[in-house]
């Protein structure tokens, strides 16, 4: 079952991909969709086995018959199964096998990306109808799903980083699949770039990892952790911890494609590519590859105080960083990718609060309600006549009501509604919430900074995503007359996509939030080894203050309320508290001037230097100094002996006359010495 998981979407890719212009856009479209509703189905049928069958279904059936302290002494460590395909590389005592892993974190992580990308082909049917190159876009759909399954049931280091440059190639495909645009290949080159500068850092720690561990191999790995803690390595001018040393470029790896704080610039611009790829990758796959890997590693990350610690920090970070830019911008799909940005913060403050569960449970929420609003947003789009600035819309609620209502479900979601202490909520209600408790639930300086940055970042993102409600939706319509006389809603095969993501962002939160964050004892039923579950910081989480269980819920109707002031009551406020704090409006929306300070920084020098090689050393010293200043040497002394040979009998006669005098004159010279 695995092989057909992983193997569909490859196969998919190749018959698109080599066969498309034989078989058709009709043929390669089905063929692709289909195979991945395929892989889809069996993901779920996986995720249930691996997560809730068998000894598991058992072990907490026994639990409950005996109250809470059977249930914990009845937690299940099971081995993860491994499906061996091939042996991989071997050299000396190096012996890889590419091995397919499945315990519950790949189980969740299958279904997050089969269930997703299926739903992106079969709306992108829809939503590329027009486009000539179909073929090539539904291959490059497929290729990067297989890399992102690759990724995700890797059994060693090696395999994940295969997988890991697979998602970055395909994304690089996808984002400037429109060529003929530059602003399309410029964002796929910054997103290749800036993520290869993450990779860098991650193929050391990968490095880091085989020498301090002596294992590439996952399981190994693991198992020399406790040897390996306390120990110190040499690297650049210091001794280091050693595990904090591997562990911190691990996540730099994980904060170029995860777009965490000075690693996120690509994010926002890759939204240059279609937007079925915004969902795919921006929202729900690609960007939580940095999260899974801290998790899948999360043995590691326990050993490095200081690694947890700066996890945190850059989470919190990026969280508040990112909702602060979303509030100003107008572009509808580049609002969600900040927000996107924001909840991958949200994601590394539980990893590095200790809650690992937590963070999967926010991934696994967060790519329902995230792919909505982004194929949401392709509707609004695709109804609009291709028009993304918020602008230049409004006004459309009635005009498309289905997308409309299917957009305030996602917003609800991401927003968090839902009321504390019950079962009553969205997704983004119980895995958000259950992230800002476990902030908190750390303590001291550290807690209580992640656990405000997100309570504020909580209440920007209210704001901005009502707002974005507000400008597409509400009010008087800001768009031609022309365009809103042809606006209408998306066919059925956008719309059924919508329908599944939505039915996600309702109950994908109440349905899961036991084995993911509720009980501890069931969450090791359910993880099952798969991952670190610290007891006591989940404990400690559900203990916090009243008024903690309620801040996010507070923020969330702050949020609400000012965003329904400004653009709905008082719709001239905005641009009036622009004009009032010009320096701040124009410090969010050039996105904290990051690509300014990276292009003084970075760019400029880099491209004075390649200026003085190429017009000093290479332009210079090599073709003019070197190449051509010795050609040309040779060519004028060649020039003058040639003209030596005249041709006329006596300029030889005479040549020859001149070279025996010279002989005799050297004869008698020598004669004379020698004598």
């Amino acid at each position: 079952m695995i092989q057909a998981i992983v193997f569909f979407p490859l196969i998919g890719a190749l018959v698109a991909g080599l066969f498309g212009r034989m078989i058709g856009a009709r043929a390669a479209e089905i063929t692709t969709s289909a195979l991945l509703v395929g892989a889809a189905i069996l993901s779920w049928i996986t995720f249930f086995q691996v997560g809730f069958g068998g000894e598991a279904v058992e072990a907490v059936a026994e639990g409950a018959e005996h109250g809470a302290e059977g249930a914990a002494h009845a937690a299940v460590f099971a081995d993860a199964m491994k499906v061996e395909v091939f042996r991989w590389i071997v050299s000396g005592d190096l012996d890889l096998r590419w091995i397919l892993r499945v315990d519950t974190l790949t189980a969740v992580m299958l279904v997050v990306v089969t269930t997703v990308s299926s739903l992106v082909h079969i709306y992108s049917i829809g939503y590329m109808h027009e486009d000539p190159s179909r073929q090539r876009f539904f291959a490059y759909l497929s290729l990067f799903t297989f890399a992102m399954l690759m990724l995700v049931t890797a059994d060693n280091f090696l395999q994940m980083f295969f997988g890991w440059e697979g998602v970055g190639l395909a994304s690089y495909l996808l984002i400037g699949f429109w060529y003929h645009k530059p602003s399309a290949n410029a964002a796929a080159i910054k997103a290749f770039v800036v993520n290869r500068v993450g990779d860098f850092g991650f193929a050391l720690g990968i490095f880091g990892a085989f020498v301090v561990l002596g294992h590439l191999d996952f399981d190994g790995a693991f198992h020399a952790v406790e040897a390996a803690t306390g120990t110190t390595f040499h690297f650049l001018w210091a001794d280091w911890d050693a595990m904090t040393l591997v562990c911190l470029l691990l996540f730099l790896g994980a904060m170029g494609k995860s777009a965490q704080f000075l690693l996120h610039s690509w994010l926002p611009d890759a939204m240059e590519g279609p937007t079925p790829v915004s969902a795919l990758i921006h929202a729900a796959t690609m960007v939580t590859a940095g999260v899974f890997m801290v998790a899948r590693l999360s043995p590691l990350f326990e050993a490095s105080e200081v690694a947890m610690t700066v996890v945190l920090y850059v989470g919190a970070i990026t969280a508040f960083f990112a909702a602060t830019v979303g509030l100003v911008q107008n572009d509808i799909k580049r609002v969600i990718a900040y927000s996107t940005c924001s909840q991958l913060g949200y994601m590394f403050v539980a990893l590095g609060a200790g809650a690992y569960s937590a963070g999967i449970f926010h991934l696994f929420t967060h790519a329902f309600f995230k792919a909505l609003l982004f194929l949401g947003a392709g509707a609004v789009i695709h109804a609009m006549h291709h028009e993304q600035d918020m602008r230049k819309m409004g006004g459309i609620a009635r005009t498309i009501p289905i997308t409309y209502w299917m957009m305030i479900i996602g917003t609800l979601a991401l927003t968090g509604v839902g009321i504390p202490g019950t079962s009553l909520g969205f997704a983004g209600f119980f895995s958000k919430d259950s992230i800002i408790e476990s902030a908190y639930a750390v303590g001291g300086t550290n807690g209580q900074f992640a656990f405000w940055s997100l309570v504020i970042a909580a209440m920007f993102t209210s704001f901005y995503s009502w707002r974005l409600i507000h400008m597409t939706f509400h009010g008087t319509p800001r768009a031609s007359q022309d365009v809103m006389s042809h606006a209408h809603e998306a066919p059925n095969v956008m719309l059924i996509p919508l329908y599944v993501l939505a039915a996600g962002a309702v109950l994908s939160g109440v349905l899961f939030y036991g084995v993911f964050f509720e009980d501890v004892n069931l969450i090791d039923q359910f993880f099952a080894g798969a991952l670190v579950v610290d007891h006591a910081i989940i404990e400690e989480a559900h203990h916090v203050p009243l008024w903690v269980k309620w801040s996010a819920t507070f923020a969330m109707i702050i949020g609400f309320a000012v965003a329904w002031y400004m653009y709905i009551m008082r719709p001239k406020t905005p641009a009036a508290l622009a004009e009032m704090n010009p320096g701040l409006y124009r410090f969010l929306l050039n996105k904290w001037y990051f690509d300014e300070l990276y292009d003084r920084i970075f760019v400029r020098p880099a491209l004075w230097i390649g200026r003085a090689l190429w017009r000093g050393f290479d332009d210079w010293l090599i073709d003019q100094t070197i190449v051509e200043g010795l050609g040309n040497r040779v060519k004028d002394v060649t020039a003058r002996v040639v003209k030596l040979q005249s041709g006329y009998l006596y300029h030889y006669a005479f040549a020859m006359l001149i070279g025996l005098a010279a002989l005799l004159t050297w004869a008698i010279a020598a004669g004379g010495l020698l004598g």
